[in-house]
């Protein structure tokens, strides 16, 4: 342990904090800590390519995205002990999402995630919109595709329903946490790999994606040549201002139902017919 390192406190509004905790996850495998309207990174690595990794993203979500960036040099402490006194489970329908510090619940489908290696530790609104839709939706003879998986917990919990279940992410750090993650649960997937939907011509009868408005729109037709006949389509990450360019992409689906917690959207549409013809 080196004598000293940088403490990055990242301030934003409340509202963000959650997601702005996740994505930082994504490009960091350093412990953070929560607070009010803030999120505290400690690391002993050089923090410039993180720094600039979130002021990307935070462009673009938003321009109005509320962000103040500081960073200091302090004598290393036992930190490690303070995030994971941060950190709380929590539940989502019938699943409770712990990290390993946390036991089970024996009455709850139990999902163990390491919060701090990639998005999607079922704190933030769109994470837990989507393991409500896919404790309502999925069954067990499901095959379900996750779509910028993250940490992969949503293909986890579909897996714990009995779903078969493939993943993907363009980054390789989350394609990593997810099968870390797979493992750490005992589950088990069918493939996983690094890039998106495009890279594969299989088709399922669920298709998740919970990433930002403006990709969704961007890889829509890549997530609708997946769906098989009569098919789901669970999509999330879609700020509540931002929701019409989701649906202009996706009107030529049935929507079966919106949901919306905070300002954060999810919406589930099937296809009568084979999107392809």
């Amino acid at each position: 342990m080196k004598e000293r390192y940088s403490e990055v406190t990242f301030v934003t509004d409340s509202a963000y904090v959650d997601l702005l905790a996740d994505f930082i996850g994504t490009v960091s495998n350093e412990a953070i800590e929560y607070g009010e309207d803030r999120i505290i990174l400690r690391t002993e690595q050089d923090t410039g390519e993180l720094i600039d990794k979130v002021r990307a993203m935070v462009r673009e979500i938003s321009n109005d995205f509320p962000l103040e960036i500081s960073e200091e040099e302090k004598e290393n402490v036992d930190w490690i002990q303070a995030y994971q006194d941060s950190v709380q489970p929590i539940e989502a329908g019938p699943f409770y999402i712990h990290p390993e510090w946390y036991p089970p619940k024996e009455e709850k489908i139990n999902i163990l995630i390491n919060p701090a290696l990639a998005f999607g530790s079922g704190h933030h609104a769109t994470t837990y919109s989507c393991l409500e839709a896919i404790a309502e939706y999925v069954t067990p003879q499901d095959r379900l595709l996750d779509v910028g998986c993250g940490s992969g917990i949503l293909a986890l919990a579909a897996r714990k329903l009995g779903a078969t279940v493939e993943l993907c992410d363009t980054d390789p750090l989350a394609v990593e946490s997810a099968a870390e993650n797979f493992r750490l649960n005992d589950e088990r997937f069918e493939k996983i790999w690094e890039g998106s939907a495009h890279k594969t011509d299989q088709k399922y009868t669920v298709v998740v994606a919970n990433i930002i408005a403006d990709v969704l729109k961007a890889i829509a037709p890549q997530l609708k040549a997946r769906m098989e006949k009569d098919s789901l389509l669970i999509l999330s990450g879609i700020l509540d201002k931002k929701e019409a360019i989701v649906s202009a992409a996706f009107q030529d689906l049935e929507l079966l139902e919106r949901k919306q917690r905070d300002e954060w959207v999810t919406l589930i549409y099937t296809n009568k017919k084979d999107v392809n013809g």
